[in-house]
């Protein structure tokens, strides 16, 4: 069982104590029979042992008898309440403590009451609460009625941010301070209590120093986190249903359609788990990157709280919609969560605006104890920034793929394709790789790249004979020659091991009858990965055999395929009696599908840095010169939109990069950041279009988002269809069951 935010074993650990607790006191069942009482702001019967455990005061210092914790692990504590589900006001509580534990000494006191059990309640300038200007001694007054406050019938603090003019100042108030006046409402949260303030001449002490920007991003990103406990809870219990239900003989879980739609739930809610751990993680980051991780977070998960459990509730079927299931315990928790954030349009514009200057950064922190191996990375770079590549390669005309003396240094010192064994890789690590990665952008430097052949070369290297190597592994690794991967078939596109190319045994080699499609840049390869059937007798993952293919060799035809876009990237390829020597057979006949899965497996040997997947670059491009159609607001949410999603992928693959660097292995996340990239690459492209307005009606030529558009395939097909990757996640990750 996944669990959400947490990274670490401890943080694994500690998630497990509150889960522990929640099942000790039956969470959800206390809240069905306690609801009135709860709601009326009466703390639940378990709160002294919650609070003895420690879980009101986790990121809270020592000194004022809390766990000394950071917020890291107050996000796995909420995350996993939000998992089980807690009733009380656990959320306000700590939300509270954590903005002031900001305040410095001035609220330790206050600090030290919330450790020790007393509910507390953030009030933010949202609610307009006005206070008086201190003059002539007078006492500072707090007048005003709040809007719904999480927490308010339950609290015995308030941290209220109070309006003088223009200026917020923030005050600690005590509950039963004379004028304050709580009004409990009544919410669609069955767990949780709600209020309205009303201040009439409150008097209060000095205010305390708060910075009220990360003060609201702090209450923000906390709802974002237990939301995504909450669409955990529905993906896991969704996973868990369709397995054992069953209809027509089997069950439901084995239906394609089933699956997919729990894959897509699983997707939501990784993305979710991800952005809100994004967003605790931005609360240190300077004003527009804080904006980029807690605003999207806000859309990410708040965002997708209550289709997800909508979505269980469909997976379900009528049983989620009675009483006595726990799914509608958590449909409300999500509509009280995403309602109490405020419209997800007018976080998009926020998110929009901060995007127009720049992505979201992702940083990998790289811990480095040994600076041996980056001095000696430093020092060949510092070498190949003398050198250049003035040739341009079939591929493009860019430093990545172009050849000469720079391209050839990083070859011979292992640095085109690191992970593999020496001579031709230098077994990087995952931490080396990133190393590597950190030292080429600070020379300036682009990280060479073999395009198709990143990822058929290294099975090459890895299996090739001693003459294969001499003769093939040099060229490759310095861009003098291109590869390309021979593997989909005509009847064979996904179901590779269903292929009909033939090498029929001849003296000294073999003799390929048959037909290859959608092979990218087929027209400019030197050399191809090729599988091929050499015994029809056999089963379908049996008589398989890979091949090294001359792709200028007598019999092989190449044929360019013109996409939609005009573009000619994909091939069709024939082989009519190609001839391939006996040397040129990689591993032993028959075993081609043991190689074919490894060469699918290759890129687990590779770890890139988080990089801004671009989606929303173009989107940018046309908001800045002007070119939306509609009003500006509404481009500048659509970039929002796309900019929250492309971040909450980067922010799960900095999570896999983490994890890897910890010494895990690959986990699910690598899958589900496909899929949801290839959901994303489509989605992105519509919106573009769909910005332009008239000018999405001319021609490729005449407007790029068109072209864009036209060339989604290459995105969303190559590399298998996004079908396949749900049947993948499916059935892999998930473990429902195959048909």
């Amino acid at each position: 069982m996944a669990v959400p935010v947490a990274l670490t074993a401890d943080q694994a650990a500690l998630a497990e104590t509150v889960a522990g607790f929640a099942d000790r006191y039956a969470a959800r069942e206390y809240t069905r029979k306690h609801t009135d009482r709860l709601k009326q702001g009466n703390l639940p019967e378990f709160w002294p042992e919650l609070v003895a455990l420690g879980l009101t005061g986790v990121h809270l210092p020592e000194t004022v008898g809390g766990q000394g914790g950071t917020l890291d692990d107050l996000a796995v504590v909420l995350a996993e309440s939000g998992r089980a589900l807690l009733p009380g006001p656990l959320l306000p509580t700590a939300v509270a403590g954590a903005v002031l534990a900001s305040a410095g000494g001035c609220a330790d006191e206050a600090l030290r009451r919330i450790a020790e059990g007393a509910p507390g309640a953030v009030i933010g300038p949202e609610h307009r609460v006005a206070c008086t200007a201190e003059t002539g001694g007078a006492a500072t007054l707090l007048t005003g009625e709040t809007g719904i406050v999480l927490g308010a019938a339950s609290a015995e603090l308030f941290v209220v941010a109070a309006l003088a003019g223009t200026e917020t100042r923030w005050y600690l108030v005590e509950r039963n301070a004379a004028g304050i006046e709580v009004e409990a409402k009544d919410g669609v949260d069955l767990g949780r209590d709600l209020g309205i303030v009303r201040f009439r001449e409150v008097a209060v002490a000095a205010p305390i120093e708060l910075d009220t920007d990360r003060a609201e991003a702090l209450a923000t990103a906390f709802f974002a986190v237990e939301a995504a406990g909450v669409i955990r809870w529905c993906s896991d219990t969704a996973t868990e249903y369709v397995k054992s239900r069953v209809q027509f003989g089997r069950p439901i879980g084995a239906f394609q359609a089933v699956q997919h739609r729990t894959a897509r739930l699983l997707i939501t809610s990784e993305l979710a788990t991800a952005a809100a751990w994004d967003a605790v993680r931005g609360l240190g980051d300077e004003p527009g990157q804080r904006t980029h991780a807690v605003a999207g977070s806000v859309l990410t998960t708040l965002g997708n709280a209550v289709h997800a459990a909508v979505e269980c509730l469909g997976l379900h079927g009528a049983i989620g919609f009675t009483w006595e299931h726990d799914l509608h315990l958590y449909w409300r928790r999500a509509m009280a969560l995403a309602g109490l954030a405020g419209p997800v349009e007018s976080w998009e514009l926020r998110l929009g605006d901060a995007a127009l200057q720049g992505p979201r950064t992702f940083a990998v922190p790289l811990p480095e104890t040994d600076s041996t191996f980056r001095e000696w990375v430093s020092q060949i770079l510092d070498r190949a920034t003398q050198l250049d590549n003035p040739n341009p390669s079939k591929v493009g005309d860019h430093d990545a793929v172009n050849t000469g003396a720079r391209r050839t240094l990083l070859a011979d010192s292992g640095l085109v394709s690191p992970p593999m064994a020496k001579p031709f890789g230098i077994e990087a690590s995952p931490l080396e790789q990133l190393i590597l990665q950190d030292e080429y952008d600070r020379h300036g430097i682009a990280q060479p790249s073999m395009g198709i052949g990143q990822w058929v070369v290294p099975i090459v290297l890895h299996r090739g004979t001693p003459e294969q190597l001499a003769r093939l592994a040099g060229p490759a690794l310095r861009g003098e020659e291109i590869w390309c991967q021979l593997f989909s078939e005509p009847e064979a596109g996904s179901d590779v091991a269903s292929l009909s190319l033939r090498a029929s045994r001849v003296d000294g080699g073999w003799r390929l009858q048959g037909q290859k499609i959608w092979t990218t840049l087929a027209h400019r390869a030197d050399w191809g990965l090729l599988l091929a059937r050499t015994d029809p007798e056999a089963g379908r993952h049996q008589g398989l055999t890979m091949l090294l293919v001359d792709m200028h060799a007598e019999g092989v035809d190449v044929r360019p395929i013109v996409q939609a876009s005009g573009d000619a990237e994909f091939n069709e390829v024939f082989f009519d009696d190609a001839f391939v020597p006996d040397e040129m057979v990689l591993g032993e006949p028959g075993q081609g599908w043991a190689l074919t899965l490894e060469t699918l497996a290759q890129e687990r040997l590779f770890i890139g840095g988080v990089r801004d997947p671009g989606h929303n670059e173009r989107i940018r491009g046309i908001i800045e010169r002007g070119e939306y159609a509609g009003t500006r607001d509404d481009a500048v949410r659509t970039l929002g939109r796309i900019s929250a999603r492309g971040a909450a992928i980067s922010a799960m693959n900095l999570r896999e990069t983490i994890r890897r660097l910890d010494g895990h292995a690959i986990g699910p996340a690598t899958s589900v950041a496909k899929a949801a990239a290839s959901i994303l690459h489509t989605d992105a492209a519509a919106a573009a279009l769909n910005l332009i307005g008239p000018a999405a009606a001319l021609g490729e030529a005449l407007s790029e988002p068109v072209h864009h558009e036209l060339d989604i395939p290459t995105w969303v097909i190559g590399g298998g269809t996004l079908e396949i990757q749900l049947n993948t996640i499916a059935t892999l990750v998930m473990g429902l069951p195959r048909k």
